[in-house]
């Protein structure tokens, strides 16, 4: 190969201006893949975080309810009809009573089970502790938090407001959630008598850290809890609804002692939720929700700037390698009369297929390295000159290992690509009549 590589280096020293406008253009198309993927990889996380940082990926819940017994009632006046239908068949005096009866009970079955659905109330999951490990040592599963959830009411003074009330322990709860970095005041602290509350709550009920208000729920006098900490979930309707005590004050609350609403849960990989969901769906009875099936229009989002992302790789990966092919023709032609010489001194089909190659690889390669650094100061730029309405950085740079390994990895295959047409016809040449041009 060191014949090779001595020749192709050669010919891409001497054309220079070719060789410096073509690495160039795969140094703009590469920086262009990265900044791309750079760019849309940080705003999905970005949107991730701030829709998805306060929340759990996988959900895990008691079925809901259902009017079993009187369908089961119902049920057995039909069987009781279609009896006394074959018996009145067998007597013939009676058949259109029966019929209108059998007729009569399916109907009133048909309107219990369309319009008498059972109200739900609030309900434990079934020996919750046991199915809060399994799903721990579920592979993809970072962490699991049970707690309980219901409608409570805060009050201070002669203020009131409606409140979705959930009870957590901070630990596996933060775990999940990442719930810590939404506070701006005080800190996420939960012990007996503790509470945190949204900041458009704290602003309709005039109170702040280390303030008192009363919760009270249908089920429960309620008590008086102290403010220790302030959140904003980029939310107002969470930020004014949400509020979080004690795992065990929370159960007492709402009267679900030793109970547990639902399971919080966390994967390592987001967009894999709704496979997780299916395999634990396959092992509990439970009801099992992820954020793909609850959020769909957000998948949908993602899904689909991913698609186009992956499209403007390609097209962008064709043209620089439409660049590379139109260069190393415009060489075979040029070095015609040099093939030949080789050929004629001996060099194989095989040798001369390979140097084109190693001119398409050299260049892919150089694009690449170049590219990168290009497309990183780039990403720098922009996450440092444009801001995000609330001030916050425009783009948060994310140095991704794999994502260079694949800027290089995709020069590198186009390149080569790039190169086999010129190569073969630069292999396929007489030497005779290259000589002789």
């Amino acid at each position: 190969m060191k014949f090779e590589w001595t020749v192709a280096l050669r010919f891409l020293r001497e054309g220079r201006m070719q060789t410096a406008l073509i690495i160039g253009g795969a140094t703009i198309g590469v920086g262009l893949i990265v900044l791309i993927t750079g760019l849309i990889n940080g705003l999905q996380g970005d949107l991730i975080r701030r829709t998805l940082g306060t929340l759990p990926h996988i959900v895990v819940r008691p079925p809901d309810e259902i009017n079993r017994g009187q369908l089961a009632q119902a049920q057995g006046g039909i069987g009781a009809a279609s009896a006394a239908a074959e018996k009145a068949r067998l007597s013939l005096p009676d058949i259109p009573s029966n019929a209108e009866a059998l007729a009569s009970t399916q109907r009133k079955v048909e309107a219990l089970a369309n319009t008498q659905a059972r109200a739900q109330r609030l309900r434990s999951i079934d020996q919750w502790q046991q199915l809060a490990a399994q799903i721990s040592a579920t592979p993809g599963v970072v962490a699991v938090s049970p707690n309980v959830s219901g409608a409570a009411l805060a009050l201070r003074g002669e203020a009131d407001k409606a409140v979705n009330l959930q009870g957590v322990e901070p630990a596996p709860f933060l775990r999940v959630t990442k719930f810590d970095e939404k506070i701006t005041a005080g800190t996420f602290q939960l012990n007996t008598g503790d509470i945190v509350i949204g900041t458009q709550l704290a602003k309709d009920l005039g109170v702040g850290i280390g303030d008192k208000l009363r919760i009270q729920t249908a089920r429960n006098a309620g008590d008086a809890f102290t403010v220790r900490g302030l959140f904003d979930a980029g939310n107002r309707d969470a930020n004014r609804r949400n509020v979080y005590v004690n795992f065990r004050t929370g159960q007492s609350l709402l009267d679900l002692a030793g109970g547990a609403s639902n399971i919080d849960i966390s994967i390592e990989d987001v967009f894999r939720a709704e496979e997780v969901a299916k395999a634990l769906r396959q092992r509990t009875d439970q009801q099992v929700e992820s954020w793909i099936e609850t959020s769909s229009q957000l998948f949908v989002a993602i899904s689909n700037q991913t698609f186009f992302t992956r499209l403007i790789r390609i097209f962008v990966a064709v043209i620089v390698a439409v660049g590379i092919t139109s260069v190393l023709v415009v060489s075979v032609v040029q070095k015609q009369k040099e093939i030949g010489i080789l050929r004629a001194m001996g060099a194989a089909r095989g040798a001369i297929l390979r140097v084109f190659l190693l001119q398409g690889a050299v260049i892919g390669l150089a694009g690449a390295i170049l590219g990168s650094g290009f497309g990183t100061l780039l990403m720098a730029f922009i996450s440092r000159v444009f801001k995000s309405p609330d001030g916050s950085a425009f783009l948060r740079l994310q140095i991704a290992p794999e994502l260079y390994a694949a800027a290089v990895g995709i020069s590198l295959v186009f390149g080569v690509l790039a190169a086999i047409m010129p190569a073969r016809r630069a292999a396929s040449l007489d030497p005779a009549q290259a000589i002789r041009i």
